[in-house]
């Protein structure tokens, strides 16, 4: 994975993810959400999501004028996308035709036969991005591909998703199970700390569990937090 790819991800595992007991929009439960917003609309997140997609379709050789999706899970990614690769152009898709001014559902780049990319931040039931894929190809944009943030792949959204863009493929940046498994993947906090064999405790000459600021056992570094300072033994020392 490479190191954007691998910044975007502990990103989303640590702004993004959650778990918990939730309902969702398809009217569902599920131990843990997602709200890629929080990661796609911080201002490092946001760079590494334009990036990242915008070297996914470029080393897939889709060779797309313009990049979109239904408002508003995709706008984030939309502009990072088009503002990173300085060449893809930007347009959104309405949930339904504005009943004002123009009465257009497509806002943005509108060149009809156009080839374009259908994005998505999070895949559940993919019915949204199955909307924009429609609606794309209702007004004339020839759709290359589709693509997604985060699948949820237990809500088996993928065959819809994969019906509605066929014969254009369809493809996640990671699926929750990833997210989930950085999220409670152990950090260097929650590591065990690991000393020399030979480490003793300078007191009483048990084994040592710390060497900050001095080698102590259990017994001594639980002294020396309550003193606030060195600990002192209250039992004679033994030989190492």
């Amino acid at each position: 994975m490479n190191p954007a790819r691998q910044e975007l991800l502990q990103l989303l595992a640590s702004k993004s993810f959650r778990l918990g007991e939730f309902k969702l929009s398809s009217g569902g439960t599920s131990d843990y959400y997602i709200d890629c917003r929080t990661t796609t609309l911080d201002a490092k997140g946001g760079r590494l999501t334009g990036q990242v997609f915008f070297e996914e379709i470029r080393e897939r050789g889709w060779k797309a004028q313009a990049i979109g999706g239904l408002t508003m899970g995709a706008d984030p990614i939309v502009v990072a996308a088009s503002v990173v690769s300085g060449e893809l152009q930007g347009f959104l898709v309405r949930k339904a035709e504005k009943q004002h001014g123009t009465g257009q559902r497509i806002e943005g780049f509108r060149e009809k036969g156009a080839r374009v990319v259908i994005v998505d931040d999070v895949c559940t039931t993919g019915a949204s991005t199955v909307q924009a894929i429609e609606a794309a190809r209702e007004f004339g944009f020839q759709v290359i591909g589709a693509m997604c943030l985060v699948e949820r792949e237990e809500a088996k959204g993928r065959p819809n998703v994969e019906k509605a863009a066929a014969p254009a493929p369809f493809v996640s940046i990671f699926t929750a199970t990833e997210v989930r498994a950085e999220h409670i993947a152990p950090t260097d906090d929650t590591q065990p700390t690991i000393f020399a064999v030979a480490a003793g405790c300078e007191v009483c000459g048990r084994p040592a569990v710390t060497d900050t600021p001095r080698n102590l056992c259990e017994e001594h570094r639980t002294i020396d937090r309550i003193r606030g300072g060195a600990a002192r033994s209250r039992v004679p020392s033994r030989p190492v």
